[in-house]
């Protein structure tokens, strides 16, 4: 069966050039769980000893320590949850189960409209980059550098920035995808399709098999009805 649909002229089953869209989505999803269980761990030991992350000013911090308790459990939780997202994507890679990519899939498109947001708040409040870049500490590095930028050049560099980020986000999610389809097409394809007629039964080959051209021997005949 051809693939008539207008993104079919973008589904392969190879990324990176050389790695299947299913290893390629198991590296993937074994990254970010190395990542995501990095952060846990940071978290972790910022709740265990949480004097160590309390704001310096006496008069701030008895206001906004329990905002930071809180916002530290609230990020917990979402590491967390994105272990458990990240490990089912690995898993269903593995697993050639397509349904538990989906998760998966469906945060990497969160995490592509919210860059995508923030690409266009620069584009359309380029002034709040200043902002940003004057409530940063004294000790952040390059600072002064940064902000002597000429604007509208600091703006430029930030938007192809974003824009290189997105192109490989958007790449990710393709490899994610063709594998989401690969999975349900070798799925589909194991089913044996039978066609009975009054005194024969015909097994017809796979769709793996007829690709690769493994199917030897004249094809079945054709019974008119």
């Amino acid at each position: 069966m051809k693939m008539n649909a207008p993104w079919a002229r973008f589904y392969s089953n190879s990324c990176c050039l050389c790695c299947h869209v299913r290893t390629g989505t198991i590296i993937l999803g074994v990254w970010y769980l190395i990542i995501n269980g990095v952060v846990l761990l940071i978290l972790l030991s910022a709740l265990s000893d949480s004097d160590q992350y309390h704001l310096p000013s006496t008069e701030l911090g008895s206001d906004f320590d329990f905002m930071d308790d809180a916002n530290m459990c609230i990020a917990t939780a979402v590491s967390l949850l994105m272990i458990l997202i990240c490990g089912m994507a690995t898993y269903g890679a593995y697993k050639e189960h397509a349904a538990w990519i989906v998760p998966f899939f469906c945060y990497q498109i969160f995490d592509f409209a919210l860059n995508t947001l923030v690409s266009i708040s620069v584009l359309v409040y380029p002034n709040t980059i200043q902002d940003y870049l004057r409530q940063l500490p004294a000790n952040f590095p390059y600072k002064e550098e940064i902000t002597s930028m000429n604007p509208t050049c600091l703006v430029v560099i930030i938007l192809i920035f974003i824009s290189i980020i997105l192109a490989f986000k958007a790449y990710l999610i393709s490899c994610v995808w063709n594998c989401y389809r690969y999975i349900t097409s070798r799925n589909s394809s194991d089913v044996l399709v039978y066609i009975t007629t009054n005194d024969t039964t015909v097994l017809l080959p796979s769709y793996e098999e007829t690709m690769n051209g493994a199917v030897k021997g004249p094809l079945p005949p054709h019974v008119s009805a």
